[in-house]
């Protein structure tokens, strides 16, 4: 993965094998190329000071190896006395071939030849068969029928990257070792499986194994895990739901529509007195009141509804009564 900052290249650096777990092997990135890293890590020399040493001449197309010359710019200009070299092209031509198990892996780890290695030399003028220094590790993929290399996958490799691939060059009864170095999560199981599968190489299986294989389980193991999750989550929302439901009061509980206040009008003309001849028109039938029908000459209601002037009436009448008395007499 490459930006560009201050008009300088800039390329991811993979310092360790947990770097490593973050790339997409089998996906965007063959996983070819960590058979062609491991065969990389365990060619070259690494020294103390984890100065990397060329023990190969790429000049002399040894691996296949050649000259890269960044003509694409995909790599930052290269200093005086520095040169670009690529190596990884398995129909190459040479007498020094690359292993069986680079040439030829398990199905599962076959490429389509596109995996390669650049690799940066600074040149030694003093004797032609003296180490020469690699100061830059990269891998990257190459399109055959463009000539072009991809610089959306291109890593850097660094020098601590590739003392711990070293590490794993040891032989197959050194598994339990790696395995608890590394932290892996490999049970017995796997590392038979490994060891039936890789033989000799049983070391670069477990290699495979923690980079590709525990990445993508634990993948599966969270997705499977998600679902349950939320169905956890779910349930719990259900049983809070339930409680605030419990804690609402019941609805046999709740006062009768009939005992709800009405509106002042309809209060006043419940506390008027009943009409007494309407009780007395009331006629039952088998056990249930029914009102007899009224007469339609007779009023069903108080002629005078308003006492204040039910008085004055009544005090207009006494008063021409006396007069009446007074008039007679």
């Amino acid at each position: 993965m490459m930006t560009m900052s201050g008009g300088v290249l800039s390329v991811l650096k993979l310092k360790s094998i947990n770097d490593l777990k973050k790339i997409d092997f089998g996906t965007s990135v063959p996983k070819h190329s960590l058979l062609l890293l491991y065969w990389f890590a365990n060619t070259v020399d690494l020294d103390s000071n984890n100065v990397i040493w060329l023990t190969f001449n790429p000049n002399l197309e040894d691996y296949g190896s050649h000259y890269y010359g960044n003509y694409e710019g995909m790599l930052n200009p290269l200093p005086e006395g520095y040169r670009y070299y690529t190596v990884g092209n398995l129909y190459e031509d040479t007498t020094e071939e690359l292993p069986s198990y680079v040439r030829n892996p398990p199905r599962e780890y076959r490429g389509r030849n596109m995996d390669r290695i650049i690799f940066r030399v600074q040149e030694q003028k003093a004797r032609q068969t003296a180490l020469q220094r690699i100061d830059q590790v990269y891998i990257t993929q190459h399109y055959e029928h463009q000539g072009t290399y991809n610089p959306n996958y291109t890593y850097q490799i660094t020098a601590n990257l590739l003392r711990q691939i070293r590490e794993f060059s040891v032989g197959g009864n050194q598994l339990l070792h790696l395995r608890n170095h590394f932290g892996s999560n490999a049970n017995d199981l796997d590392l038979r499986h490994i060891r039936n599968i890789w033989g000799d190489l049983a070391c670069l299986g477990l290699l495979l194994f923690i980079v590709i294989q525990e990445k993508y389980s634990s993948i599966q193991q969270t997705g499977k895990q998600q679902p349950k999750q939320k169905t956890r989550a779910e349930n719990n929302k259900q049983e809070n739901n339930k409680q605030e439901n419990n804690k609402q009061p019941d609805n046999s509980n709740r006062p009768d529509n009939g005992n709800r206040p009405e509106i002042t009008r309809r209060v006043e003309n419940n506390n008027r007195p009943e009409n007494p001849r309407r009780v007395e028109n009331s006629i039952s039938y088998g056990g249930a009141s029914l009102d007899a029908p009224q007469n339609p000459s007779e009023p069903s209601e108080p002629l005078v509804d308003n006492p204040e002037l039910f008085s004055c009436l009544f005090c207009f009448a006494l008063i021409c009564f006396v007069f009446y008395i007074l008039t007679a007499f």
